[in-house]
C-alpha cells in the first residue's frame, strides 16, 4: 500500500507576499526620508546667504522755516511733503504773515530753508545782491549772482557755480526748464527749484 505524497507547506507565498509588501513600505519610508531632508535642506539654504533687509522707513525731509510762523525752526517731515505741511508742522501763519506769498501746494525739498514773509516784507533772496530783479522774490537765473543762488533750496556754492558758467556758456535761461541742461540737476531738483526761480 502506497501512502499517500506528504503536502507541501503553503507558507512559501505567504511569506513571499509579506516580504513583498514590507518590500514597498521601505521603498515609501526611504523616499518619505529622502523628501524630507531635501526639503529640510531647501529651506535652510537661504540662511547661508545674508540678505539686506530692504528700508521700511519712509524717508524724510528737513525743513527750515523762519518768519511769520507761530513756532519757526526745523522740522522733520516725511517725503512728498507740501509747504502746508511745513506750515502746520510750525503751527501755522503768524498774525502778520503774508499767505499770498508762499505758495503752499508746492512740495518742499530735503535742506530747504522756507521763509514766511510779513505783509510788506521783501524775501530773504530778493534783498541778496545780485538780487532777482522779479515780483513775488523769486531768483532770476539771468541775473543772480552765486550768493543769491545759493539762498536756494539744494543748490550749494559748487552747484551755483554751474548755473553761472552755463549762462556765460549759452546765453540767457530762456526757460526755468533749461536748468536741465546744468550738470547736476534733474527733474526733482527742478520741481522743487521751479517756484523759486524766474527768468
Amino acid at each position: 500500500m502506497t501512502s499517500a505524497p506528504a503536502r507541501r507547506p503553503r507558507l512559501a507565498p505567504a511569506a513571499a507576499i509579506v516580504l513583498v509588501v514590507c518590500a514597498v513600505a521601505l521603498t515609501v519610508v526611504i523616499g518619505m526620508v529622502r523628501s524630507a531632508a531635501s526639503s529640510v535642506e531647501q529651506v535652510q539654504r537661504p540662511a547661508d546667504v545674508s540678505v539686506t533687509p530692504a528700508a521700511t522707513a519712509p524717508a524724510e525731509v528737513y525743513v527750515h522755516v523762519f518768519g511769520a510762523v507761530a513756532n519757526p525752526g526745523l522740522y522733520r517731515l516725511d517725503a512728498g511733503a507740501r509747504v502746508v505741511d511745513v506750515i502746520a508742522a510750525a503751527g501755522g501763519f503768524a498774525d502778520e504773515a503774508d499767505p499770498a506769498g508762499v505758495n503752499l501746494a508746492r512740495p518742499v525739498a530735503d535742506g530747504e530753508q522756507l521763509q514766511v514773509t510779513r505783509l510788506g516784507e521783501e524775501p530773504v533772496a530778493a534783498s541778496t545782491a545780485g538780487g532777482t530783479g522779479a515780483a513775488g522774490g523769486a531768483v532770476n537765473l539771468n541775473t543772480a549772482d552765486q550768493d543769491a543762488l545759493d539762498t536756494l533750496p539744494r543748490i550749494g556754492p559748487a552747484l551755483a557755480a554751474r548755473i553761472i558758467q552755463w549762462r556765460e556758456q549759452n546765453g540767457s535761461f530762456t526757460s526755468v526748464e533749461d536748468l536741465l541742461a546744468v550738470p547736476g540737476i534733474g527733474d526733482k531738483m527742478l520741481a522743487a527749484l521751479r517756484d523759486l526761480v524766474t527768468v
